[in-house]
């Protein structure tokens, strides 16, 4: 091996290359650790500057509540809010995960509750903000009475507003769960009784809206009913809301000490957000249960 090596002195320097090339991407991991434990001093601010805070938003009415309440309540703290549309429940939670955006404003507790635990991310809620609940809508009824026998009702299918749609149709008496299912993770197989024979279709949330020309009936959550421009008023019956379906504003837990959160934890319970939500097209939502 040795005579090998001093007759091919290139190989000396392949090696020399080689250690040199570890070393640098030891150098760069380092310093790209470094960087993400200190990514929360992006929600920081420094004394005359503006700092620039991306939400997460899906398509609905809490990407026009930041802009229009939050974001301007927001602007003497030093931060400058814009908001980022997400098109499903799935990518506004891994892309604040990942530090693409700093905080998101779409899901209700139970679903952050249930969507942390199941993907294993370290997010937490700031603070509850105004909701307009789900909604059940339909083309055909003018009322829950008038439902017939066999209808097709559409519901979502990501597990925590499954489980909430199946709630919304129990207070309506259209079925019974099961008296042992915990209410956040019912099924369509915890349906203890189906007096109308309903047949459960499930399909993705941001399409239930538009099922409404092909099913009888569809549970449609907030946002996206806002989105659809379905009024409250023309839903055969709206959600009884209860503390775990109430929007959360969402940062990493690594952010909630940042002055970005403690700006916006305070804001959330300040009078100021009250008032301002109530001279707002917000102010007929469903309230946080603090207020």
């Amino acid at each position: 091996m040795t005579i090998a090596l001093f007759k091919k002195p290139n190989g000396i320097k392949r090696i020399a290359a080689a250690v040199l090339a570890a070393a640098t991407l030891i150098s760069v991991a380092a310093c790209g650790s470094g960087n993400s434990a200190s990514a929360s001093n992006s929600l920081n601010t420094t004394k005359g500057k503006t700092t620039t805070i991306t939400v997460g938003v899906c398509a609905g009415p809490y990407g026009d509540m930041v802009d229009k309440v939050i974001a301007p309540l927001l602007k003497d703290d030093g931060f400058k809010l814009k908001t980022k549309l997400f098109n499903d429940y799935v990518q506004p939670n891994k892309a604040l995960a990942s530090g693409s955006i700093q905080a998101n404003l779409f899901q209700h507790g139970n679903y952050l509750k249930k969507f942390t635990a199941d993907n294993n991310l370290d997010l937490t809620s700031l603070g509850q903000t105004p909701t307009l609940g789900l909604g059940i809508y339909s083309n055909k009824y003018k009322s829950i009475d008038d439902i017939e026998d066999g209808a097709t009702v559409a519901i979502a299918n990501d597990g925590s507003n499954l489980a909430r749609s199946l709630g919304v149709l129990q207070q309506q008496g259209l079925v019974t769960l099961k008296g042992e299912v915990d209410a956040t993770k019912a099924t369509v197989n915890d349906i203890a009784s189906n007096p109308k024979n309903l047949k459960i279709k499930t399909i993705d949330a941001a399409q239930l809206a538009r099922s409404l020309g092909t099913v009888d009936v569809a549970l449609v959550p907030g946002n996206y009913s806002w989105a659809a421009d379905l009024k409250p008023a023309d839903a055969l019956a709206m959600e009884k809301q209860d503390d775990g379906v109430i929007e959360v504003f969402v940062v990493r837990a690594q952010d909630v000490d940042s002055d970005f959160g403690k700006a916006v934890k305070k804001l959330l319970a300040s009078q100021k957000f009250k008032d301002a939500i109530a001279k707002s097209e917000f102010k007929d939502f469903g309230k946080p249960t603090t207020w």
